[in-house]
């Protein structure tokens, strides 16, 4: 498979000129484009440019709503209620980070639940961003069905990412990002766009077995982490960001891939917690002994650490796309008229 390296500011052109071109505002289009971006500098391929195909082809079906503005309401001093308004998942992700840390800063805790919602991406980069304004977070998402209950055969959850991020003095944040599943589906999905095959270890096709073709991983089902407990925190997830947000639940869904189907109408959840406030005081202190002791761990490293010397690689070089993905989002900037 060949690759072609661009820079940074060609890939943020490429993304808005295609999102904008197939019906979504220019204000929604730099939100989903930075997010884009930062995920494809950040290591993150399955939640970057090879995410453009399928958001065009949800904007030109009305399956994703490219030029609506998310609404927010304060249910209570610590309680944000977001609605998405079944478009894009990033503008309204931005409201709550805008919004939640000063919630979370008075009362020590601070939750927005946001419904109505599509694709939230590398969820990592949310809870990243609470941790540069001195916040510890949790972000639950839930995702299209992908993921069998253990014992099963029928994808029921998604594959449901948590994502936690935590401040250290003088440093960058802690950041951990897993999906539920052995690797995110976004890379399974990848896979198939730049039509190279998968290791037999990430999915089972529709009738139970090992493969490594994507088609026939995404028609089948994601093997969980852990298995019987990654599969009960998919569920897990299930409860945090759809039931409680009043969303769907993985198997009621459609698929983020294609433009086929209603709206997913998923749900998201994020946690705001203040540590100085409930640790009196001492939170800096003691996390910086913690990341001290990994770091002291012959062979060890900090989880999410990779990402911060891969965007400072990315902003010197670029970022290396297959050719194929480079080339269809390339042609979708041109509009729909180059179909």
């Amino acid at each position: 498979m060949t690759h072609t390296t661009i820079s940074l500011d060609e890939a943020r052109g490429l993304v808005f000129s295609a999102l904008t071109a197939n019906g979504a505002s220019e204000e929604n289009a730099r939100f989903v484009t930075d997010a884009l971006v930062l995920s494809e500098a950040s290591g993150q391929p399955g939640h970057g440019l090879s995410r453009v195909p399928s958001y065009v082809a949800q904007l030109r079906t009305g399956k994703v709503k490219g030029t609506v503005t998310p609404t927010l309401e304060k249910v209570s001093s610590s309680l944000l209620r977001v609605d998405a308004g079944y478009g894009f998942a990033y503008p309204a992700i931005d409201l709550v980070l805008n919004t939640l840390p000063e919630m979370a800063r008075a009362h020590g805790i601070a939750m927005a639940a946001i419904r109505h919602s599509h694709h939230f991406g590398q969820g990592g980069s949310h809870c990243e961003a609470l941790a540069q304004k001195g916040l510890v977070s949790f972000v639950f998402g839930n995702a299209h069905k992908a993921i069998a209950p253990w014992g099963g055969k029928n994808p029921m959850f998604g594959t449901n990412p948590i994502a936690f991020g935590a401040p250290v003095p003088g440093r960058e944040p802690l950041v951990i990002d897993l999906a539920m599943s052995r690797v995110a589906r976004g890379k399974v999905m990848a896979a198939e766009r730049a039509g190279t095959t998968i290791p037999d270890t990430w999915a089972l096709d529709k009738d139970g077995n090992a493969t490594t073709d994507p088609t026939a991983a995404i028609a089948g089902t994601m093997l969980p982490i852990g298995e019987a407990k990654g599969a009960a925190l998919a569920m897990m997830v299930e409860v945090m960001s759809a039931a409680i947000v009043g969303g769907s639940f993985g198997f009621e869904a459609s698929s983020l891939f294609t433009g086929d189907g209603g709206v997913p109408d998923l749900g998201q959840v994020i946690l705001a917690l203040n540590p100085g406030m409930i640790s009196g005081g001492v939170f800096g202190d003691r996390i910086t002994t913690l990341v001290e002791a990994v770091e002291g761990e012959e062979g060890a490293r900090l989880p999410g650490s990779r990402r911060f010397a891969l965007r400072e690689r990315a902003e010197r070089e670029g970022v290396s796309l297959p050719t194929p993905i480079l080339e269809e989002v390339r042609h979708l900037a041109k509009g729909p008229e180059a179909a």
